[in-house]
């Protein structure tokens, strides 16, 4: 049985009390074409024009890096859109939501997981994706350990530190927790202790340095930490992957006017990879290009995910 199958198996166990409340966007934003994300204001004065666009990437061990990482194509950005372009550095899923909720954030990655409260709560448009050259895009769970850890295999998690990142995190939560519950009856706190690194890549290090017994990652992000040398590949071992999930979403704040919108997008799906400091990182893990992509359609299966474990879209 798939990943996914099992996950939505334990959807069934879910009482009338816990009952998965259907997804919605927060009352703030409207949603009269049925594609699962905030409309455009059709009011003016609802819209944003800013001089600076501000970006942020989905939270990474180490945001200095990813400033570099980013420049070339912040920089396209500024020339296609005629606005200067500043990278913000986030240091959590929930900051991230907060800063686009607030207007302080207008365009964005937001990795798997909390993509779906990014547009729930914050009015996040996602609208591009990484992919391969050949469009195959995507990304699998692991579970891993460091070599004599004793752990060969999921059931020998029991009694031992499992890392997650965060609560918000698609694979370094979320899967990972229903498929212990679903397919070994193993409850954080009960058969063995969760710990939260913040981070997959604190995760990854924290196991190579035997901090942790072991982890819950997103392997896209495990493979470019190694092939830049931030961790040695012998230091890991991996117990279990799980089927391929989208990537981190790629899109834009509800209220920036309609023009900008299309700009943005431009650059999204204009800008050459070829020689660019975004093709040096993120070609370790296989990504060439943006490609369109649905939130209604491409993150179906990580919406029925939070069903199955019971996630509230609920706007604090």
């Amino acid at each position: 049985m798939s990943l996914r199958h099992l996950l939505l198996a334990t959807a069934i166990t879910i009482t009338a009390s816990q009952a998965f409340a259907e997804f919605s966007l927060d009352a703030r934003y409207t949603d009269a074409d049925g594609d699962m994300v905030a409309d455009v204001p059709t009011e003016p004065a609802d819209l944003v024009d800013p001089e600076t666009l501000i970006f942020a990437y989905t939270p990474v061990e180490d945001p200095a890096v990813y400033v570099d990482v980013w420049k070339d194509f912040l920089t396209y950005l500024e020339d296609v859109t005629g606005k200067s372009v500043q990278f913000f550095p986030v240091d959590s899923n929930a900051a991230q939501i907060e800063a686009m909720r607030a207007g302080r954030l207008h365009v964005a990655g937001f990795n798997t997981g909390s993509n779906p409260l990014a547009v729930a709560c914050a009015g996040f448009r996602p609208f591009a994706m990484m992919a391969a050259k050949d469009g195959s895009y995507g990304y699998e769970m692991e579970i891993i350990t460091h070599p004599g850890s004793g752990i060969n295999k999921i059931e020998d998690i029991k009694g031992r530190t499992l890392a997650f990142s965060s609560e918000t995190s698609n694979s370094g939560y979320k899967a990972p927790s229903a498929l212990l519950k679903a397919n070994y009856t193993m409850e954080a706190g009960k058969d063995y202790t969760p710990a939260f690194s913040g981070k997959h890549d604190n995760t990854v290090l924290g196991v190579a340095n035997e901090d942790y017994d072991a982890g819950a990652v997103a392997n896209s992000v495990m493979v470019r930490m190694i092939d830049r040398g931030a961790v040695e590949a012998d230091k890991l071992v991996s117990i279990y992957k799980s089927d391929t999930f989208p990537t981190t979403g790629y899109g834009v704040a509800h209220n920036l006017t309609p023009e900008l919108q299309e700009k943005i997008k431009e650059a999204f799906f204009s800008f050459d990879w070829e020689g660019s400091s975004l093709a040096e990182e993120f070609s370790k893990s296989g990504e060439e290009q943006f490609i369109p992509i649905s939130f209604k359609d491409n993150w179906n299966v990580v919406r029925e995910i939070d069903a199955a474990m019971g996630v509230s879209y609920a706007c604090q």
